[in-house]
């Protein structure tokens, strides 16, 4: 069996995230290197790697817009290996696919599970952040890698929130965001509630405030996800009509579709703050420090299998 590994492990990267693999792989002492891409007329994709590669790589994707993606770590894992890279870690801060983890009616793929055991065999590790996990108890459960481990960004949120919003009122807008609003509130001392949501379809939510009193209040909205940005315009506009003083977003995934940040506005939202788990406007907290010790933890824990 092979002995040694070298001491800084590979961080590859798309063009467009570079600017976080430079974060993460400054903070971690990793080497990072760039994968090249490019898109055919007819759309097909061809990926060129850096030649040579150490036993030890790390891939960064953040599966926003997931499709592609998912067919990018497909060609980038394979090829990889035939590189010479013998363990093989993804770094998704944002994991896509995680929240059908049933099928609500017949017929309906499980996407959580499909997805899931699709990476646990291009991976022998993943790191992400804040995963939707309803009924699933563990990412494990969902995507059956060798190592896996889940970073919360509840923490370095309720960090920024206390510098901008001292007294803030933290409010889930519905039963799903209750463990990232109780963590939240919890590092701070923060008050908090959560409200309770019925989903008629993507766009149609019905909310209902939870029983608290919201007048006066500085309040701060707090999610793993926003996609459209309904369900938190809904209970804005809500918690104004029930006299907050001001009511602001916190999210850990900026998935915001085109339209959905004006929405937000024009409900009466006064500021909206993410993580940089995906690339957005909002981005006002970097997860780059807490992303490159996770990764550490688990180059180590493989460097050991390895050696094994």
């Amino acid at each position: 069996m092979e002995s040694g590994l070298p001491s800084k492990p590979v961080l590859l990267f798309f063009e467009d995230e570079g600017e976080s693999a430079t974060s993460i792989a400054q903070v971690g002492n990793l080497d990072s290197m760039e994968i090249e891409r490019h898109r055919f007329p007819d759309g097909e994709l061809k990926l060129r790697l850096p030649a040579g590669l150490p036993p030890q790589v790390a891939i960064l994707r953040s599966l926003n817009n997931p499709n592609e993606k998912l067919l990018e770590l497909l060609l980038t894992a394979q090829t990889a290996r035939q590189l010479g890279a013998k363990q093989l870690i993804l770094v998704a801060p944002y994991l896509a696919y995680m929240r059908q983890d049933i099928a609500f009616s017949a017929g309906e793929a499980v996407s959580q599970r499909v997805i899931g055991r699709f990476l646990a065999t291009l991976f022998d590790a993943v790191v992400t952040v804040d995963p939707h996990l309803h009924r699933v108890a563990t990412l494990h459960e969902a995507m059956p890698a060798a190592n896996t481990r889940v970073i919360n960004a509840a923490p370095a949120l309720s960090d920024l929130i206390a510098a901008r919003r001292p007294h803030a009122l933290l409010v889930g807008p519905d039963e799903e965001s209750a463990q990232w609003v109780a963590q939240a509130a919890s590092r701070h001392g923060f008050e908090h509630a959560i409200c309770r949501k019925v989903r008629h379809g993507d766009r149609s939510v019905q909310i209902e405030l939870a029983d608290a009193s919201f007048a006066g209040q500085q309040v701060v909205l707090l999610d793993d996800v926003a996609s459209t940005g309904h369900t938190l315009a809904h209970a804005c506009k809500l918690l104004l009509v029930a006299g907050a003083q001001s009511v602001d977003v916190a999210v850990t995934h900026a998935l915001f579709e085109q339209g959905a940040v004006a929405a937000l506005l024009k409900a009466g939202v006064g500021e909206i703050w993410s993580t940089d788990c995906v690339r957005h406007p909002s981005n006002a907290v970097s997860m780059a420090s807490a992303i490159a010790g996770a990764l550490a933890q688990v180059l180590a824990a493989v460097a050991d299998q390895y050696r094994d």
